[in-house]
């Protein structure tokens, strides 16, 4: 199985970071409220308290974000095979997709601002399955979505698959 661009990696952390932040925030001022009652009129206790809070829960937030972005990366991966796409991703729920080529509808190559300056390309690879559905700038909406590839390797994905598509309709 062939493993993603390692720039993807920016992606990824980008919104486990988000996350982070917003549970950082969340849990500082859970803290700052409890300790206002516990420390009250005790400035000196209750600003060591505040400040060692912040720090355990950015060390713990941003600790276990970080561990999700190399898993995500590390189980992250795609595999063409002689009738189907195989794509097995997931940290805590795996999943497991096979596409058949001759589902396949259409192949986009998408390159955002961070694909850009990393050197990598999305695919979007939409199926007769979901064309029904709107279209999503990070795969929402197509049942075949690999996130980081070379720019290089992803126009011979998107020929090796165009080719597929076209043997398969015996043009």
């Amino acid at each position: 199985m062939n493993h993603l661009h390692p720039g993807v990696r920016w992606s990824f952390r980008i919104g486990y970071y988000f996350t982070a932040l917003v549970l950082f925030f969340v849990a500082l001022v859970f803290s700052f409220s409890l300790f206002s009652v516990v420390f009250k009129g005790q400035t000196s206790s209750f600003t060591f308290a505040i400040l060692f809070s912040a720090l355990f829960f950015f060390l713990l937030f941003f600790g276990i974000a970080e561990v999700f972005v190399r898993l995500s990366y590390n189980n992250w991966k795609y595999e063409f095979t002689d009738k189907e796409l195989k794509i097995e991703k997931g940290v805590i729920f795996k999943t497991y997709k096979s596409i058949p080529y001759s589902r396949i509808q259409n192949i986009d190559i998408n390159r955002g601002i961070l694909a850009r300056l990393s050197g990598y390309s999305s695919l979007n690879i939409q199926t007769a399955g979901y064309s029904g559905y709107p279209y999503g700038s990070q795969g929402l909406f197509s049942e075949g979505y690999i996130p980081g590839v070379s720019v290089s390797e992803a126009e011979k994905i998107r020929e090796f698959l165009l080719k597929k598509i076209s043997l398969g309709k015996g043009l």
